[in-house]
């Protein structure tokens, strides 16, 4: 049974989403390809930023159950471009969870108020999923660094001012040389955004390209207290980045079976119902089962990791499989629209083509698969 505070948050979600998130809106972010930093103060004041966060630091005093339940609103409500789970899930934990006291009182109340858009700059023109190979550095320079590199597939590159950079301190020593140091982007000379990348889908969510030329930190920006920590604490953090995904593709699936199921119970054709054709209803229930099967599964997750016990190759079961399953699910549910479903008019056409990402961010499929070998 969920706890009631939890739905609580959810039933406050879904109102401000509603309220505040509207088709009109969205449209602008997609022509934009951008949410406005606004929406990101308001859904601070909302209490929607750092949800898990404790009060002291400025967030909502919940748990990893809290931003969970705020994902599924994102999802549900076709928020496009909000990329609350990155925010949320992924970066504002790396803080909480390896940054000093600090670093907590001075970054975290910004993060969660709306002040602040975080991203982190991880992958490289030359390394996605092989982060031991990237060739950003941030060298010692008096009592900072110096950043030198390029980093590209950032999400909310175009908004952010608080970038996690993902960099080596030392690189003679490989993976054990990286380290992740904050820059913020307002008091960094040398720092340049790209252009926005021209994606396949996922219009609303800018995804950018960085360029650090010799930009300097205070050391106190390196996060945490020493350097060579950074490859620790990015596997440390993964299997929640993972699990989130799931999580967002398992909403996506039961979205996809809905809006296909009040097309086809519409939609005509040879004098009867498309729902009333057993295919219709065979590759429907294949699509449903398939949705409630990765339900289950990823609701489990969320318990191990609230117990402690979600390791890397659960956390990596339930990404690659669920994903996998999202592709099918939505694939199948645009065919049952026919012609309709290649129009962008249509739901289950944009559906589809953000769909596609989720099977490579976060950990490619087949990086997944290699995870999950390991265990054998």
């Amino acid at each position: 049974m969920q706890d009631p505070e939890i739905g609580l948050l959810a039933d406050s979600a879904a109102r401000f989403f509603e309220r505040e998130a509207t088709p009109e809106r969205i449209a602008k972010w997609r022509e934009e390809g951008r949410v406005e930093r606004a929406f990101w103060r308001q859904a601070g004041e909302a209490g929607l930023l750092g949800a898990s966060i404790p009060t002291e630091y400025g967030g909502g005093g919940g748990d990893f159950r809290h931003d969970v339940a705020l994902v599924e609103e994102v999802a549900k409500h076709g928020v496009e471009g909000f990329a609350l789970s990155l925010h949320n899930v992924i970066i504002l934990p790396y803080v909480l969870a390896h940054g000093t006291e600090e670093q907590k009182h001075r970054w975290l109340p910004r993060l969660c108020s709306g002040e602040s858009v975080a991203a982190i700059a991880m992958s490289e023109p030359g390394a996605g999923s092989d982060l031991q190979a990237i060739r950003t550095t941030a060298l010692k320079d008096g009592n900072g660094y110096r950043i030198n590199g390029a980093k590209t597939f950032i999400s909310n590159g175009q908004i952010a001012d608080f970038v996690i950079v993902v960099a080596k301190t030392d690189p003679a020593k490989g993976g054990k040389g990286v380290s992740l140091l904050v820059v913020e982007t307002d008091q960094a000379e040398g720092f340049r955004r790209g252009q926005a990348l021209d994606k396949i889908g996922l219009d609303a969510q800018d995804t950018s390209e960085l360029f650090f030329d010799d930009v300097w930190v205070p050391a106190e920006n390196l996060l945490g207290t020493e350097e060579g920590q950074g490859f620790r604490q990015l596997m440390a953090e993964l299997p929640r980045e993972r699990l989130i995904i799931a999580v967002g593709s398992v909403q996506t699936m039961a979205k996809a079976v809905q809006v296909t199921s009040d097309y086809v119970k519409e939609r005509q054709a040879f004098g009867q119902r498309i729902f009333d054709f057993q295919n219709t209803q065979f590759k429907l229930a294949e699509c449903k089962a398939k949705a409630e099967v990765a339900r289950v599964y990823v609701e489990d997750c969320v318990r191990r990791y609230m117990d402690g016990t979600l390791d890397l190759t659960t956390a990596a079961i339930a990404k690659l499989w669920v994903t996998e399953a999202e592709w099918e699910v939505v694939d199948a549910c645009l065919q049952l629209h026919g012609g309709y479903g290649y129009i962008n008019e249509y739901p289950i056409a944009r559906m589809w083509r953000n769909a596609r990402v989720q099977r490579i961010y976060g950990g490619s499929s087949e990086i997944m698969k290699l995870l999950i070998a390991r265990s054998l």
